[in-house]
């Protein structure tokens, strides 16, 4: 929904503006099949929607619409609800996005809105990426920081008892939740890669730097993937402690089978001299 913004004192100079949502879905959104006559991209998929506004669907589960009413939203959402793996909604991010004045320059403003020398589906396909982006990320840290909380308590055993918690499988489960969030950060998001749209629009490069500076993606991205990197460590760490630990078991285990063979040996031929 494109919604004008007019000044009665400078009427001349009234500049359009438009909400932009990033909304996350779930897991992986299923976009094959969804080709239709005004797709204006295929990677990400993006197509006109509602009355005046554009959707753009991710593949790792977020769709950015903008200009769109709220009703012209939930249709949208539930269009391709079928098509979302992993259902579940987590954090929102909303730009309003507004026309610079002709001598202003292209930048963040106040209060969570975006000036930009135009509203063209190239620049629209730039914020898409960058929001699309800051809301995976939001889901990876999420799950990042629970996985944090997961390994306090086996940390804390460790240090308590000096010995690491029995629970090997625990150990397996966290490292593949570790795996898990290494994929999505790094294959599905691709954070570090660029939008393709900058290919044919090389002149939208300071755009997408700047958002990409505003939203903070590539630090982010890196502090996650050390995060990552701490949580595979430790996870190696205990389980490499608790299979010490059972290897020491064992070899006590072999160490008194073979006293008690000794043992019985020794009682055999004890009995046989006395027989």
């Amino acid at each position: 929904m494109v919604e004008a913004i007019n000044s009665p004192a400078a009427a001349a100079t009234s500049r359009q503006a438009l909400t932009a949502r990033a909304l996350l879905l779930g897991e992986r959104i299923d976009t094959d099949g969804l080709e239709r006559a005004d797709l204006v991209s295929t990677a990400p998929l993006a197509f006109h929607a509602g009355q005046s506004g554009f959707a753009v669907l991710y593949r790792f589960g977020v769709a950015v619409l903008f200009g769109l009413s709220p009703l012209e939203e939930d249709e949208i959402v539930k269009k391709i609800g079928l098509r979302v793996s992993g259902a579940s909604r987590g954090d929102d991010e909303t730009l309003i996005i507004e026309e610079a004045t002709p001598d202003g320059d292209e930048k963040a403003l106040p209060d969570g809105r975006l000036a930009v020398k135009d509203l063209s589906e190239a620049r629209l396909l730039v914020i898409a990426d960058v929001l699309a982006k800051s809301v995976a990320l939001a889901r990876d840290e999420r799950r990042v920081n629970a996985v944090f909380d997961t390994i306090e308590p086996f940390a804390a055993e460790l240090a308590a008892k000096g010995s690491p918690p029995w629970k090997r499988k625990s150990m397996l489960e966290l490292m593949g939740q570790t795996l898990l969030v290494r994929h999505r950060v790094s294959g599905r998001v691709a954070v570090d890669d660029k939008p393709d749209v900058l290919w044919d629009r090389p002149d939208l490069e300071r755009l997408y730097a700047r958002l990409e500076d505003e939203y903070e993606l590539t630090p982010r991205a890196r502090t996650l993937n050390a995060k990552i990197d701490v949580i595979g460590e430790t996870a190696r760490a205990l389980t490499d402690l608790i299979d010490a630990a059972r290897s020491v078991r064992l070899e006590w285990t072999i160490i008194v089978l073979i006293a008690m063979e000794i043992v019985l040996t020794l009682f055999q031929m004890w009995v046989a001299r006395l027989g």
